[in-house]
């Protein structure tokens, strides 16, 4: 089974989302009209594994990984020569084709811990930051794909995880103009308590306000910033799962803008005198259905 769109009717932000929310394992696979600097021969593969992103390659000869290691400065021998075809030749023997590739090489101490973390910097997180800069393209979403072995280093990290680190370094952000929330929407928190993933000093400013009940425009005014960057920055929670977009029909500035959602329901249960198993109730219904585990990156 497979999805297929246009990016200009789904943005990558929005697809990674929905994989990361669905905990779905596959092929991702970008097309674009003419090369772009994303994607240099105009396509590139992003495999998941259970809604986390576990490489990123712009072929299928399952000669990715290997190249980025034959770049690795750590991979050049006292005269500058590429050794990194000559170790692997010396491995293959014992190379196991289920075992992600960058594991067994860091268990055969070719790799060390540190490297590995940067090698799956390079693979996956520097590619991701330039794929949402892409403002015309196709996808096509392959289910139950696995991922080659050999492309793999065994690290990986949620979906939604890379889009707020994505968005964050975003400098273009013309491909998703039309994406950002309206700045007389207000954000409403999709998190019980506050997101175990650590949020930018300006996420947590406007994470203050994610109770349903203050405008963009508001909050912009209240931080004293561009009504832009805070519909950005509100993307950005969108995107990544911690807030939703919701219209406000009235708006009352003589209200605290930053009490939290909680807050809110033990005033109204005393206000009207709501009885607890209302107010229980209606906290399950606004309770995130996602498993938070999935913002801890390996």
């Amino acid at each position: 089974m497979c999805i297929t769109g246009a990016l200009s009717d789904f943005s990558l932000p929005e697809i990674c989302r929905l994989l990361a929310k669905g905990h779905q394992t596959g092929l991702l696979t970008l097309h674009t009209d003419v090369p772009t600097p994303a994607t240099p021969q105009g396509v590139c593969y992003i495999w998941m594994y259970l809604g986390r992103i576990v490489a990123v390659t712009h072929q299928l000869n399952h000669q990715g990984l290997l190249k980025l290691m034959g770049q690795c400065y750590w991979f050049m021998d006292a005269q500058g020569d590429n050794c990194a075809s000559c170790l692997l030749a010396k491995l293959v023997r014992l190379y196991p084709s289920s075992q992600p590739l960058g594991l067994f090489l860091k268990d055969k101490g070719v790799l060390t811990t540190n490297q590995l973390k940067d090698l799956f910097q390079v693979q996956v997180l520097q590619p991701m930051c330039t794929l949402f800069e892409l403002k015309a393209g196709r996808f096509k979403f392959d289910h139950n794909v696995p991922a080659p072995a050999l492309e793999m280093t065994g690290l990986s990290i949620s979906a939604a995880t890379a889009t707020l680190i994505g968005l964050r370094v975003l400098s273009n952000w013309d491909a998703l103009a039309d994406k950002l929330p309206a700045p007389d929407e207000g954000l409403l928190s999709l998190m019980t308590e506050p997101p175990h993933y650590p949020l930018s000093a300006l996420e947590r400013k406007v994470w203050q306000y994610t109770n349903g009940r203050v405008s963009l425009k508001a909050i912009a005014q209240q931080l004293e910033l561009p009504v832009e960057k805070v519909q950005q920055v509100a993307f950005r929670l969108i995107a990544a799962g911690l807030a939703e977009e919701v219209p406000l029909f009235v708006e009352d500035p003589s209200l605290p803008v930053v009490e939290t959602l909680s807050y809110q329901l033990d005033k109204e249960a005393e206000t009207q005198k709501f009885g607890h198993p209302f107010l229980h109730n209606l906290r399950g219904f606004l309770a995130p259905k996602s498993d938070s585990s999935a913002w801890q990156a390996a």
